[in-house]
């Protein structure tokens, strides 16, 4: 009896233990799903979108406290579609997407910055062309219409010699198959964005004409979510809009450090095979950053810029009704960064 009732005593004392260890576990993971919020994000993998990757890659999504789901795009306007949708909570892309939404009454937010454009033209070192000007009649391979990158070279590069989409063949292809397509002979010239431009001056020795950064600087890539989105859950958007700041920190201030990290969602390898021989991949990379302005502020002048490119789209066309950039901006969070 007395043997009896000491295992019975431990069976009890065993099966309260466990009981207790599992209230607590249960307690530890219900805390830890709380602080935790899922968010989903859209990117397209180019280096306008690297303080995006950069926040994931890095890890600043997690130490910010959310659980964030990469969802990656091979376009502006399929991403925006898909914040529309209510596939997406965020992403980081062309504002020009949501100005054209915004015209057909969709409920969008610009929240933060991201990038300022740096579309340059490239051509082969032996081709005869020089300048701008000298596109007409040429073929030129460019992102599709409607992107960012299409307002900007009919409404500015295009339009600053009187060129009208028209006198060029044009060719509308990823950018990938824009430098491919250059190298090969089958286009002119090329339209394209880092790290495409440094790739295709190293592989194949391309020669950059023009660079819109340089002449006519404007905010190319920005934070956009729905306004349902911000309205539900704003902490979710500010710790998001906190994680990037940190990556654009580092993007702006230790490119080494990012290039590190970026490297592999962009060149495989640890080199890139070229003319003269192998160059490092990470140094590739880390050249395409320093190359860039990645700023999670839009200032006044940007504001401006935006409104620009915003009235160009009317102009083209590309626009229903005309749009007040004014309207789609919430720059609740960076005004409070700022003090």
């Amino acid at each position: 009896m007395i043997k009896t009732s000491k295992l019975v005593g431990r069976q009890l004392f065993t099966f309260f233990l466990i009981a207790i260890l599992m209230i607590i576990s249960a307690c530890s993971n219900s805390s830890g799903s709380a602080s935790e919020k899922k968010i989903r994000i859209g990117y397209l993998n180019v280096m306008d979108d690297a303080q995006a990757l950069l926040a994931y890659d890095g890890g600043y999504y997690k130490a910010a406290g959310l659980d964030a789901e990469m969802v990656q795009f091979s376009s502006g306007t399929d991403l925006i579609k898909a914040i529309v949708g209510g596939q997406l909570d965020a992403g980081v892309l062309g504002f020009t997407n949501a100005v054209t939404w915004a015209a057909q009454g969709a409920d969008l937010k610009v929240v933060g910055g991201a990038q300022l454009g740096f579309h340059s033209i490239l051509v082969n070192k032996d081709s005869d062309i020089q300048t701008v000007a000298d596109l007409k009649g040429r073929t030129l391979a460019s992102q599709k219409q409607g992107s960012t990158a299409d307002v900007v070279l009919n409404g500015v590069v295009l339009a600053e010699e009187n060129l009208v989409r028209e006198d060029l063949n044009m060719v509308y292809v990823e950018p990938q198959n824009a430098i491919q397509s250059l190298h090969a002979g089958q286009v002119d010239a090329a339209f394209v964005f880092e790290p495409f431009d440094k790739i295709a001056q190293l592989q194949f020795e391309a020669r950059q004409i023009y660079e819109i950064g340089s002449v006519w600087p404007f905010p190319c890539m920005v934070v956009i979510t729905s306004g349902e989105v911000l309205e539900k859950d704003r902490d979710m958007i500010n710790r998001m809009l906190d994680a990037q700041k940190e990556a654009i920190d580092v993007l702006e201030n230790n490119s080494q450090e990012a290039a590190e990290i970026l490297t592999p969602r962009f060149i495989g390898g640890d080199t890139l095979d070229t003319p003269n021989g192998p160059v490092s991949a990470v140094e590739v990379i880390k050249e395409s950053i320093d190359s860039q302005i990645f700023n999670w502020e839009l200032t006044e002048d940007q504001i401006k810029r935006m409104q620009e490119i915003s009235d160009i789209m009317l102009e083209q066309g590309s626009l229903e009704k005309a749009v007040n950039v004014e309207d789609l901006l919430d720059l609740t969070w960076q005004n409070e960064i700022k003090g």
